[in-house]
C-alpha cells in the first residue's frame, strides 16, 4: 500500500505593511509574528505592502522563507476602491493565496482566499475621543469584513470578548492568540551604548510609548510628583515619539513640583529602548486601556518590576506578577511605584513572579495558534 501523499503547504499572504515606517506596537506584532510563521512547514507565507512608494523598503525586515510580493499597491487608489467594493482582489497582487491575513484592522477583498484581520484593540469603540480620524475608521470596516465572512484573530480573550459583545462577530469566528514577547536587541553601534540620560540620573521610573491620550502619562506624572520628595534620588523618564497627547503630558510636568526630576528623552531606537528598560528601577504602564500590552512583559523579562494599571487586557496578560492599580488613580500608583523602589522583598518578589509570567508567552506558541486559525478559516471559506 502506497504511502499518502503529502498535505500541501497552506499559502498565507500577510499584510507587512506596519513594517515600513517608524515601528509601532502593530509593527512589532507583524515582524515577530512573520518569523514564527516563516518556521511552520505547513505554511507557504509571502508578505505584501499597501505602498507605492515605500515598497522596496519592505525586503530587509523580512525573515528568510517569507517572499516578497513586488508588484506595486498604490495605497490611496486602492483603499478608495477597497472601502466601496470587493475589486480589485488582492489576488491580482499576490498571485493565488488560501489566507490572507490583515495585520492592522483592515484586511482587504479576495476572490476566493479566507480572510483574518487583527483587531489589536477597541479603542475606538471605547475611547474614539482618543483616536485620530483614520483610527476610528477601524469598526466600520471590521464590521463590514465580518459581514463579508471574514474571521478575527485578537490578542487577548478580553478583546475577542469585546469584539462579539460591541461589533457583533459570531463568536466562533473570533480567535484569541497571545502575542510572544519580542528579543530586545543588543546595542551594535557605539552612538547606541552612549548614554541617554544624564549621570545623575541613576534611579528611575520608566514609561515608553508614543504620548497618546490612552497612555494617560499625566496621571503618572501626577504620581511621581506625590513620591519624589519621599525619595529624593528617584526620576521619572520618558521614552517615545509625539502623539496626539504632548500638550496634555507638557501641562501636568508645567504643573508639577518636582518637575526639574522628570526627563523625555523623545523616540530612541531599539538597542537604546533595551539599555533604558533593562535599568530601570520600575516601569510604570499607566494606560486607559490596553488589548494586550507588550512593553509590561518585556519589562519583566529583563527583570525589572512593573506597576500597571486594571485597564482592559492587562490582569489577563501580567496575572499575578504586576502590581495593579485601578485606573486614573495617582495616588495607588505612586504607592505601588514607592513600594518597589524602597522594599527590597516586594522588588525581590516582583521580579520573580515577572520572569515566572514570561515564561507563557512565545512567538512559537503563537504562530501554531495563528496556524490553527488560518486552517480553519481556510476550511470554512471552502465549504461556503
Amino acid at each position: 500500500m502506497g504511502q499518502p501523499e503529502s498535505q500541501p503547504r497552506l499559502r498565507v499572504a500577510v499584510d507587512a505593511t506596519p513594517l515600513l515606517g517608524v515601528r509601532t506596537g502593530v509593527g512589532t506584532f507583524t515582524q515577530c509574528a512573520l518569523e514564527a510563521l516563516a518556521g511552520r512547514p505547513e505554511l507557504d507565507v509571502s508578505a505584501f505592502a499597501v505602498s507605492w512608494r515605500r515598497r522596496g523598503r519592505m525586503d530587509p525586515h523580512l525573515p528568510g522563507g517569507v517572499r516578497a510580493v513586488t508588484r506595486p499597491m498604490p495605497a490611496r487608489p486602492l483603499h478608495r476602491a477597497w472601502s466601496v467594493g470587493g475589486l480589485p482582489p488582492l489576488e491580482w497582487f499576490t498571485g493565488p493565496a488560501d489566507v490572507v491575513h490583515g495585520t492592522n484592522y483592515v484586511v482587504p477583498p479576495t476572490r476566493s482566499a479566507a480572510r483574518v484581520m487583527t483587531v489589536h484593540d477597541l479603542t475606538s469603540v471605547r475611547w474614539p475621543e482618543l483616536c485620530d480620524d483614520y483610527t476610528r475608521t477601524f469598526p466600520r470596516l471590521v464590521r463590514r469584513a465580518l459581514s463579508e465572512g471574514a474571521w478575527v484573530h485578537t490578542p487577548s480573550q478580553f478583546v475577542a470578548a469585546e469584539v462579539v459583545e460591541l461589533l457583533g462577530a459570531e463568536p466562533g469566528r473570533v480567535r484569541a492568540v497571545h502575542h510572544g514577547i519580542p528579543p530586545l536587541p543588543a546595542p551594535t553601534d557605539p552612538a547606541d551604548e552612549a548614554p541617554l540620560l544624564p549621570r545623575k540620573v541613576e534611579r528611575y521610573v520608566l514609561a515608553l510609548g508614543t504620548i497618546e491620550p490612552r497612555k494617560d502619562l499625566p496621571t503618572l506624572v501626577r504620581a511621581f510628583d506625590r513620591l519624589a520628595a519621599d525619595v529624593a534620588d528617584l526620576w521619572l523618564v520618558v521614552a517615545g515619539p509625539d502623539g496626539w497627547g504632548v500638550a496634555a503630558y507638557e501641562e501636568s510636568v508645567a504643573a508639577a513640583t518636582h518637575r526639574s526630576r522628570i526627563l523625555r528623552v523623545g523616540y530612541v531606537g531599539a538597542a537604546q529602548r533595551s539599555v533604558l528598560l533593562g535599568q530601570a528601577a520600575v516601569y510604570a504602564f499607566p494606560s486607559l486601556y490596553e488589548g494586550f500590552g507588550l512593553p509590561p512583559l518585556e519589562a519583566m523579562a529583563v527583570g525589572v518590576p512593573v506597576v500597571c494599571t486594571d485597564a482592559g487586557a492587562l490582569p489577563e496578560v501580567v496575572g499575578d506578577a504586576a502590581a495593579l492599580v485601578p485606573v486614573g488613580d495617582p495616588d495607588a500608583l505612586a504607592g505601588a511605584i514607592a513600594r518597589l523602589v524602597t522594599d527590597s522583598e516586594a522588588r525581590r518578589s516582583a521580579i520573580e513572579r515577572g520572569r515566572a509570567r514570561t515564561a507563557a508567552f512565545s512567538w512559537e506558541a503563537a504562530a501554531a495558534g495563528l496556524s490553527r486559525l488560518y486552517a480553519d478559516a481556510r476550511s470554512d471559506a471552502a465549504g461556503r
